[in-house]
């Protein structure tokens, strides 16, 4: 299948992608912040809940890059399925969990589950936006992720109670639920996909490029990393906002709210996606955002009151929600037409590198160091993410921002050197 299919006329086919990606990453979103708190419940301390949280993410990490070169040449609707069916048995059988060792290995079902079905969603929306659509469909895309941010945290902590030793039960609770939630998603899983043209018969069939050739293209290891730093962020806050909740004596439900104010944040950045563009460029909001966002992370090390903290929240989701949809397109538009899902499969290989790596180490540093110690090294995650955008970008000579029309203009430091000459 061609890796390059433009989208026939309306996008009621991203609305329900959207959709779909809503309860899918909704009920991860909540599942997230309950095997953290019920892993607290199982007598887990700050490094076992670093070790569960990378384990999410260490069966995707083996699979992301075969899986991608089965899409650039496959369908991608049925990653959705077997994706969306994990997710919802992952969630639901880490509620079932007595052990810390159970609750680990449903968590890396759930993080596979999780991996099929963004493989799959990510390579439509490649084939089916033409490329001045791109900033703009991912940006929407991903807001089915925001949306799921945003609700699924509050609906864990109206689920969870730590009053009377109720907490074992009532984290239980919210991840069988987050499992039922899962599942609705299958109700707008039908026709996201453009049926193949048939091949040529007896053509030849492309030859695969290489993973070594597809992260040497100039801009895709940017793009890698960043999304690795951003995701990081998101994932770390997720697992270790309620440990410093929990230290600080604020309420299981206070962090949820907390967990969606950041989500919200996000979702307000993504629809403002394209003016920001237009306004600043790709490369100045790629490495600003960044560049803030790892100021943020560090100052969640400081005692501040929760109104504060919230504030703060505000600020860091949305400076976190330019990286996901710009590192998507970079990657996308610097990868060849024939492996543009191997490219997205590297990119998710890169986040979920990131969810163990980052994970692990927090969890040796919060042993060592305290709970504030992860938010330090998310911050300089996010610095080096800033600058390797920074440098990336003045290497290529900007980029390109899609206008009215679906014309593209040069950014403005392209404009400059286009004035001054060669």
């Amino acid at each position: 299948m061609d890796g390059s299919d433009t989208a026939r006329p309306g996008r009621s086919w991203l609305l329900r992608l959207v959709i779909t990606f809503s309860f899918a990453q909704g009920a991860v979103s909540m599942a997230r912040p309950a095997v953290s708190y019920r892993a607290l419940a199982l007598g887990a301390d700050p490094r076992a809940i670093g070790v569960i949280t990378a384990v999410y993410a260490l069966l995707p990490l083996l699979v992301a890059v075969p899986l991608g070169r089965r899409t650039d040449h496959g369908r991608c609707a049925p990653l959705l399925v077997v994706g969306v069916a994990l997710i919802s048995g992952g969630c639901a059988l880490s509620g079932l969990a007595g052990s810390l060792a159970a609750m680990a290995a449903w968590s890396g079902v759930m993080g596979l589950g999780h991996l099929c079905f963004v493989i799959g969603a990510q390579s439509i929306v490649a084939r089916r936006s033409a490329p001045e659509e791109r900033d703009r469909n991912f940006g929407h895309f991903t807001i089915g992720a925001s949306l799921g941010q945003l609700i699924g945290p509050i609906a864990a902590g109206l689920v969870i109670s730590e009053q009377d030793g109720r907490m074992a039960p009532t984290s239980a609770t919210a991840l069988i639920v987050s499992g039922a939630v899962a599942a609705v998603s299958y109700a707008s899983l039908w026709r996201l996909e453009q049926r193949a043209r048939p091949a040529a018969a007896g053509g030849p069939v492309p030859k695969a490029v290489p993973v070594r050739g597809i992260l040497r293209t100039r801009g895709v290891p940017a793009g890698i990393f960043m999304s690795l730093a951003v995701l990081s962020a998101t994932d770390i806050l997720t697992a270790y906002l309620p440990v410093i909740g929990e230290d600080r004596g604020i309420a299981p439900t206070t962090i949820g709210l907390l967990l969606s104010l950041r989500a919200a944040a996000t979702i307000a950045c993504r629809l403002v996606m394209t003016p920001m563009i237009r306004r600043l460029g790709r490369t100045a909001l790629m490495a600003g955002s960044c560049a803030l966002a790892g100021l943020l992370c560090g100052g969640m090390v400081l005692p501040v009151p929760v109104w504060a903290l919230a504030a703060m929240l505000l600020a860091l989701g949305f400076c976190l929600g330019v990286g996901q949809p710009l590192s998507m397109t970079t990657v996308v538009q610097a990868a060849p037409d024939r492996a543009r899902s191997t490219a997205l499969a590297l990119r998710l290989t890169g986040n979920r590198l990131g969810q163990v790596a980052a994970p692990a180490g927090a969890g040796l540093l919060a042993g060592l160091a305290g709970t504030a110690a992860p938010f330090v090294l998310l911050g300089v995650l996010l610095l080096a993410s800033a600058g390797l955008a920074a440098r990336t970008g003045g290497e290529r000579g900007g980029a390109s921002v899609p206008i009215a029309g679906g014309a593209r203009k040069p950014a403005r430091r392209d404009r400059k050197q286009t004035r001054r000459g060669p």
